[in-house]
């Protein structure tokens, strides 16, 4: 194996010998706000990801803060939907004929949500944890000092007909009981709220409660760096194994066989967390589903609001290097090479509903969110090595709820009674 280069070896400053030391496995966002929050406690910590700063799941992303999107994709009736799935690769939410069965365990599970009392108690478990990403966050940011990161716009929701607000309805007034607010907007408030899209669609829904951020990589830099600043290290290498001790992790040892030591690992790298699973006896029925993006450079249209169409199955998102449009996603199997025919079947979607989008300079990318059957994240302590905290699963809300992870992480590590109800995010709930 290679070394790991001294210039993507990061830190700033040494840690005095008498903090806890504490290393985290994954620098996208969630393990990012990990170790900001684990350093925030009083430790000296350790990001160790093979990737660099900002190149994450969460830079090909929508973007969005989805306060509200508590509802798990297992709906009902999703089991009618499935050989759509398998028929039309061109949809929304595709089903690759050859990951069918080795994913089959998976799906089986995934089905056994779309039970309604299984949607409600669902919903309220995730609504538990997005309450606080605002304040999470503001944690986080005010020391960085840039208002800008997260944007003050709220997201907008359009569909073809009133029959897509129909189907949305039970879980409209799901979300409403839980505390998030819904709006249903005509085509007045569409034209007046996002005139880029004006003329186009005459029913909508307003999510006040949802913001974006504008520049996903950025954000993810911007944390980082943050982090580096404030005396933490980010090693850039692949992590290969959590060592270990009388029933305690010692560290963890790198791809040119550097060992780590430290008194607290966290694990959060995403679907790649997997393969830590068998030495911590976690059971986790984790898949990495591929969401496909979209970047436009000089799109010659201009949008004020991440705008999510519904029935085209995507979203637009204005950043700051250009339209990113995406949301698409893909049941591929393990270690499935990306099928980029499916990101220019958002672009020619995008195409139809912005005629006058200009296509010409456009970048693909693809990010495998980590998915588990019930669309919930594991955040747990290890039963076998109580000392490794799990922070892993969130699907399409890594960026939502990163620095929540983050927080309640710190407090596990700390010892100290987490402010929310961790149960139904328990690593053993799947056997």
């Amino acid at each position: 194996m290679n070394s790991v280069p001294r210039e993507q070896y990061f830190t700033t400053q040494a840690a005095p010998a008498t903090r806890r030391h504490a290393i985290v496995i994954g620098g996208g966002i969630v393990g990012t706000c990990c170790a900001l929050y684990l350093q925030r406690s009083g430790f000296a910590v350790t990001l160790v990801d093979p990737a660099p700063p900002g190149d994450s799941t969460a830079k090909w992303s929508c973007g969005q803060m989805s306060v509200g999107e508590i509802i798990p994709l297992s709906k009902p009736g999703i089991l009618l939907k499935v050989p759509g799935w398998l028929l039309d690769q061109e949809g929304p939410l595709a089903l690759r004929p050859s990951a069918l069965p080795g994913i089959l365990p998976w799906f089986m599970r995934f089905l056994s949500c779309a039970r309604q009392k299984k949607i409600a108690d669902i919903a309220t478990a995730m609504a538990s944890l997005t309450s606080n990403v605002f304040a999470d966050y503001a944690s986080l940011l005010e020391s960085i000092g840039d208002d800008a990161l997260i944007g003050q716009r709220p997201i907008i929701e359009v569909f073809d007909s009133a029959k897509g607000i129909e189907h949305e309805r039970p879980h409209i007034e799901l979300r409403k009981s839980l505390g998030f607010d819904t709006q249903i907007i005509g085509r007045a408030e569409i034209d007046d709220l996002e005139p880029a899209l004006k003329g186009r669609f005459s029913h909508g829904l307003l999510l006040p409660q949802w913001r974006f951020v504008s520049d996903t990589e950025g954000f993810l830099k911007a944390l980082t760096n943050h982090f580096v600043a404030n005396g933490g290290h980010r090693v850039q290498s692949a992590a290969t194994r959590i060592e270990e001790h009388a029933g305690k992790a010692t560290g963890v040892t790198l791809a040119n066989g550097e060992s780590l030591p430290a008194e607290h690992v966290v694990l959060a790298a995403g679907a790649a967390s997997r393969r830590f699973f068998s030495q911590l006896d976690v059971s986790a029925p984790l898949e990495g589903v591929a969401g496909y993006q979209v970047l436009v450079s000089n799109p010659n249209v201009e949008f004020t609001h991440s705008v999510i169409y519904a029935d085209g199955g995507f979203c637009f998102t204005p950043m700051t290097r250009g339209l990113q449009i995406g949301g698409t996603i893909e049941f591929a199997g393990r270690d499935a090479r990306p099928n980029f025919r499916r990101a220019e079947i958002i672009l020619a979607k995008a195409k139809k509903v912005l005629p006058e989008l200009n296509t010409t300079k456009h970048e693909f990318g693809v990010g495998y969110r980590p998915f588990l059957p019930d669309t919930k994240p594991i955040i747990d302590r290890s039963k076998r090595l109580p000392n490794v905290l799990l922070a892993l699963g969130h699907g399409q809300l890594g960026l939502t709820l990163g620095a929540t992870t983050g927080r309640l992480i710190a407090e596990l590590a700390c010892g100290t009674t987490p402010r929310l109800d961790l149960a139904p995010f328990s690593a053993q709930r799947f056997g």
